[in-house]
């Protein structure tokens, strides 16, 4: 990464063209998608950017139960513009907190 896209990812000021830095993005796409479900955020899993913004899969707590292993979680992918606003999200995924994947 030059120093000229350093710059621009630290600065993230919005409306002015630059991009968002990757933790702004973070929090954006976590706050806006708790406020659109109305669940509790786990982690952000992945995220990456693109030509017209970012996109990101969040996790998050649908259905907390007793035990906690028994909770249900859903893993949501989501798409931000390049100002960090969301543009779109869809459930990709509900699985037990305790499931681990078998790949």
């Amino acid at each position: 990464m030059s120093t000229t896209d350093d710059s621009r990812e630290k600065s993230g000021e919005e409306g002015s063209g630059k991009r968002l830095s990757l933790p702004a993005v973070m929090r954006q796409a976590s706050e806006q998608l708790a406020d659109l479900v109305q669940c509790e955020v786990g982690a952000v899993s992945a995220i990456k950017a693109s030509d017209n913004g970012w996109s990101a899969d969040v996790e998050v707590l649908e259905l907390e139960r007793v035990p906690d292993t028994m909770s249900v979680m859903a893993s949501y992918h989501v798409e931000l513009d390049s100002e960090g606003s969301l543009v779109a999200y869809e459930r990709v995924r509900r699985y037990a907190r305790g499931q681990i994947d078998r790949r």
